[in-house]
């Protein structure tokens, strides 16, 4: 049970929203405004729960003025501006009028189990799906902070890194963190051949184009009631970039070939490696969509910025490889670590992984050893060309010489498996190295 200070000059309103808390178990006390919820002392609260538009001062104001203490704002319907405003000052939550019980107790219980955390000192929940970006430099715990803020509402996200950052993730973790109960659906807007991504996307009619044999949902259906996450989207071509446009203004798709739309329930998070504002100002990507994007902006360091960062993912990804390889586990020692924390990974933390997945690969006994990291400044590990990786020792040329000596015998889902990754993963690892399929579409 939670003490819960209530501000909500709307007394039908009130009386309601107190008789849900009080059914949850709580004890709630209720004003009208932000004079009496200062009379009432909200820094001894649990959490403060107020409406923004309030007689007399707004609600925000509450914000700054409560300590540490979590406050959830309420907004009109709509109007998600004031409350990214509002949690950009500090808010823990924000809930669009009108709203049901049920998502009022889930936001309560949320930021009062975020609370409890913080107040024990965890900075990450156990099975949190932050868990691999979690760290303690202040860059990353800034993009956690920020991610979590976001992850209740409903606003768009962009989010803005090099490539191998972990950007996905991220979007992941807001989904995960978010009140919506359907799929997450990524999608690299790079990998789909540009004549065939309205089609992927937003779908087709039977007929609309040679080859279109049968009508198909878009990936955009798929997201349905989810979250869609569109990866590299500075490579949208300016059709898609108009769709998409529309379909963020209207709340609405509609297929190619179609006369008419239909309505679509979808959370859009957005990321991309480039500069969005110079490409708008060489007119390569819309300035309308491009606003439409970063009501919320998140931006991930490179990581050789986040030196704090480095140990705890290589521990995270060598008990996660010696799990996969059915290893004991394994440590690195402190030639190892001060090679990791000395390099400068240009290809960022996917760069990490592979590193530390290729280790694991050749490990023997003992622990890891800086030479089995494969990385520029190091020695090949004795003995390794027996084992096929010849003159490049890395992850990604033994990848490559394994796809070009078996492509023509084994299908795709048997290169696949033998190489222990999906389809979908072999087909984007073809792209970045120039051996692409006969069949360029990704798959499925």
């Amino acid at each position: 049970m939670a003490k819960i200070l209530l501000v909500e000059d709307e007394r039908v309103i009130r009386a309601e929203i107190k008789r849900i808390l009080t059914r949850d178990g709580h004890e709630v006390v209720d004003v009208a405004g932000v004079p009496e919820a200062e009379g009432e002392r909200p820094e001894a609260f649990d959490l403060v729960i107020t409406d923004v538009r309030l007689t007399g001062e707004t609600g925000d104001v509450l914000i700054e003025r409560v300590g540490k203490v979590p406050v959830i704002v309420m907004t009109a319907y709509g109007s998600v501006s004031a409350a990214v405003d509002a949690m950009r000052r500090g808010a823990a939550d924000y809930l669009s009028k009108p709203f049901e019980p049920e998502a009022l107790s889930a936001a309560v219980n949320r930021v009062l189990r975020h609370r409890a955390l913080n107040d024990r000192g965890d900075s990450v929940p156990p099975g949190d799906p932050f868990e691999i970006v979690a760290s303690g430099s202040s860059p990353m715990q800034e993009v956690l902070r920020w991610a979590r803020k976001v992850a209740p509402t409903e606003a768009t996200v962009l989010i803005l890194g090099e490539s191998g950052t972990g950007k996905e993730l991220v979007a992941r973790a807001v989904h995960n963190q978010s009140r919506r109960s359907g799929p997450f659906v990524p999608v690299n807007c790079a990998s789909i051949p540009e004549t065939l991504l309205e089609s992927e996307l937003f779908g087709h009619e039977k007929g609309a184009f040679t080859g279109a044999l049968s009508r198909q949902e878009g990936l955009v259906h798929a997201a349905n009631g989810g979250t869609l996450f569109l990866d590299e989207i500075g490579e949208l071509t300016s059709a898609a970039q108009a769709r998409l446009l529309r379909m963020l203004q209207q709340r609405e798709v509609r297929r190619v070939g179609a006369r008419k739309a239909e309505a679509v329930d979808i959370r859009l998070i957005a990321a991309t490696h480039r500069d969005l504002p110079k490409l708008v100002e060489h007119q390569e990507f819309r300035a309308d969509l491009y606003f439409r994007l970063k009501v919320v902006e998140i931006k991930l360091a490179p990581l050789c910025e986040r030196v704090d960062d480095i140990l705890a993912l290589a521990e995270v990804f060598l008990a996660r490889a010696a799990a996969k390889l059915g290893r004991p586990p394994l440590e690195l020692d402190a030639g190892a670590i001060a090679a990791m924390e000395h390099y400068k990974w240009p290809g960022n933390v996917r760069e990490l992984q592979h590193a530390v997945e290729r280790a694991v690969i050749l490990h023997e006994s003992g622990p890891i050893t800086e030479d089995l990291l494969g990385l520029p400044s190091s020695s090949a590990p004795k003995g390794v060309e027996h084992g096929g990786f010849g003159e490049d020792p890395s992850l990604e040329g033994y990848l490559r010489r394994f796809v070009l000596s078996h492509q023509h015998e084994l299908s795709e889902t048997e290169l696949a498996k033998r190489l222990g990754i999906s389809r979908k993963t072999l087909w984007e690892r073809r792209q970045r190295m120039g051996i692409p399929r006969r069949d360029s579409r990704p798959p499925e």
